[in-house]
Order: structure tokens, then sequence, then C-alpha cells
């Protein structure tokens, strides 16, 4: 079953288009955020596979990189492969026709919405894997397909988010080295504070009774 549609310009991670869900799942948000770390790990490695499927937990991502567009769906584990990519070509070509010489040009997300119609009316033709359209494309020779490679999420992720933690832990240093530095800086004040100003008023009143001795007696 296909569970979610996500359709991003590759270069900035840009969405552009998402098939819209009719009944929220709230589990299927902690996979949209994967599918946007995915965006964002092929903006940052433009070298990616053209052809993936990724697993995490109990479904699969499945993504094509085409004219700059990435388009991506998350099925269940047991759902055939074939059929996902499929699916994705189907979607790949319509949005090629209608949007391909725009999709270097948009600056907002989500430019596309509107080709969530074509996703929902393509979704239908592919949620039942026993139909008759379904069963004659599972029996078509798709070689390619099995050659496609199927990785898991976290070894996709896990060394840009390796990055970003060694990032996050350096910019975590830094701040606090500043924070230690300014208060360093604040303690050596206060003892130096403590250290002279006693001395200081001591001299001042001497001097002030030396001046009054001076001046009246």
């Amino acid at each position: 079953m296909v569970r979610l549609t996500l359709i991003a310009r590759v270069i900035d991670g840009l969405p552009l288009a998402e098939g819209l869900d009719s009944d929220k799942d709230p589990e299927i948000d902690q996979y949209k955020n994967q599918a946007k770390s995915l965006f964002k790990k092929f903006a940052s490695q433009p070298q990616q596979q053209a052809r993936m499927s990724v697993e995490s937990g109990k479904y699969v991502f499945h993504y094509i990189i085409e004219s700059g567009v990435c388009f991506l769906t998350l099925t269940d584990k047991g759902y055939p492969k074939k059929l996902a990519f499929q699916y994705l070509e189907e979607l790949y070509g319509e949005f090629g026709r209608l949007y391909g010489t725009q999709v270097d040009t948009v600056a907002r997300p989500y430019a596309f919405i509107k080709f969530d119609t074509f996703i929902q009316k393509t979704k239908k033709l592919y949620m039942d894997t026993r139909t008759q359209r379904n069963l004659a494309k599972l029996n078509e020779d798709l070689s390619e397909v099995h050659s496609i490679m199927t990785r898991n999420i976290a070894e996709v992720l896990g060394q840009g988010e390796k990055l970003d933690n060694m990032t996050k832990m350096s910019s975590a240093l830094a701040s606090e080295s500043k924070q230690y530095s300014s208060r360093a800086r604040d303690l050596h004040r206060q003892a130096l504070i403590r250290k002279y100003v006693p001395l200081a008023i001591v001299v001042v009143v001497v001097l002030l009774v030396l001046w009054v001795r001076a001046k009246f007696y």
C-alpha cells in the first residue's frame, strides 16, 4: 500500500508537491521527516543513485531521481517493488509534461501542490496489488527493477547525521568556551575589586585626614 508521496527539487531539497493524506496518521509524520532528511542529504551530496529503495521500520521508501527532481513514495514492506517504481515512473512522466520547464524557476515550497489531484488518482490504481492491471504489471519482465539497490535508512542518513552531530557538538563547545571565558573574566574582575577596593578606601581616608589636618590645623 502506498502511504506517502513527496516530490522535491534535488539541488536544494525544495518540496514541490505532495500526496495529501485524507486520513491523518500521526505515525506517518515521523516518516515524512525522514523523507525530508533524505532530500536534505541529496541536496548536500548530489551524486546519488538514480533509483533506490530505503528500508525504515515496517515501511520502505522508494525513489527515483529524474531531470533534477526526486519522486519519493513510502510503502508497506510487503508492497511489490515493481509496482512502487512503476507508480513513480507514472508520476515522473506526468509531472515532467506539466511542470518540467518550471522546476528551476520556483522559489516557494509546494509550488505545484495542484499535482496532488494526479497523485491521488494514480495512487488509487496502485492500492490493490491484486487487480488485473497490477497483476499484469507484476508479470512484466522489468530487469532494471531487480538491480535497484535496497539499503537501510540508518546507512543512508548515518553519515550526514554524524556530520550534523559533530557540527552541533562543535557549536556547543564553542558556545560553552565563550561562556567560560566570560565567567572567568567576571571572576577575575571581582577578585581584583575585592583585593584592591578596601586598600583604595584606606588610602582615600588617610589622604582625606591628612588634607583636613593640613587645612584646618
